[in-house]
C-alpha cells in the first residue's frame, strides 16, 4: 500500500457525504490506520457544493488531500466531479454518479465533464447510481453507499466489504443498517 490512501468525495448538500466520511474513517481506524478527515461544506444546507477528504495510512499529518494525490474520487453528482479534478492524477480512480441534481442549473454536459477528467486519468467509471437505487431500493439517499460497494468491487479501495459493514454498524443507528447494507451490495456481483 502507498504511504497514505487519499479519498475525495464531492457532491451537494444532503447527499450523505458526511455519512460516507464517517463510515470510511471508522473502517480505516478499525484496521489500525491513522486517519485524518476534513469537510468543506459550502452551501450544504441549500444543495450547494460539498467536498470531504479522507486520508489514512501508517501516519497522516494533514487532513487535506494534496493536489494530484487522490487515489479515489467519488462524485455523487456528475457536475460535482469537476470539483475533484485538481486532486486527480493518471492513477486516480474516478467513480461518478451519472446523475444531475435537480437543484443544479445545467452548465456542463456529462461528455464535457468526462472529457475534462480524461485529461487527468482514464480510470473513470460512470454509472447512474441514483437511478439504480431509486429502482431497486426506492431510495436515493443511499447512493453513496452503492458507490462505495462498487469501489470495493473494482479494487479501488484498500478496505474490504466486511470492514465497511462493521463500520456501518458502528456509526449508524440499527434502523438504517438494512437499507445501507442493501445499497452496499447493490452494484457488486
Amino acid at each position: 500500500m502507498l504511504k497514505n490512501f487519499n479519498i475525495v468525495i464531492t457532491g451537494v448538500g444532503g447527499q450523505g457525504l458526511i455519512t460516507l466520511l464517517d463510515v470510511i474513517s471508522r473502517a480505516s481506524f478499525n484496521k489500525g490506520f491513522d486517519v485524518k478527515t476534513s469537510e468543506l461544506h459550502g452551501l450544504s444546507q441549500r444543495g450547494g457544493s460539498v467536498s470531504v477528504y479522507i486520508r489514512f495510512g501508517k501516519k497522516v499529518y494533514s487532513p487535506m488531500v494534496p493536489k494530484a494525490q487522490a487515489n479515489l474520487i467519488l462524485a455523487l453528482e456528475f457536475q460535482e466531479a469537476l470539483n475533484g479534478l485538481e486532486f486527480a492524477n493518471k492513477n486516480t480512480v474516478f467513480i461518478i454518479n451519472n446523475y444531475q441534481t435537480p437543484t443544479l442549473a445545467e452548465s456542463a454536459s456529462f461528455k464535457q465533464v468526462e472529457d475534462n477528467i480524461k485529461l487527468a486519468t482514464d480510470k473513470i467509471f460512470a454509472v447512474n447510481f441514483s437511478e439504480i437505487c431509486a429502482k431497486e431500493l426506492d431510495n436515493q439517499v443511499v447512493v453513496g453507499m452503492a458507490m462505495l460497494g462498487f469501489a470495493i468491487e473494482k479494487g479501488a479501495l484498500t478496505l474490504t466489504k466486511q470492514e465497511i459493514i462493521e463500520a456501518i454498524k458502528e456509526t449508524m443507528p440499527e434502523k438504517f443498517w438494512e437499507l445501507n447494507l442493501k445499497a452496499l451490495n447493490l452494484c457488486s456481483p
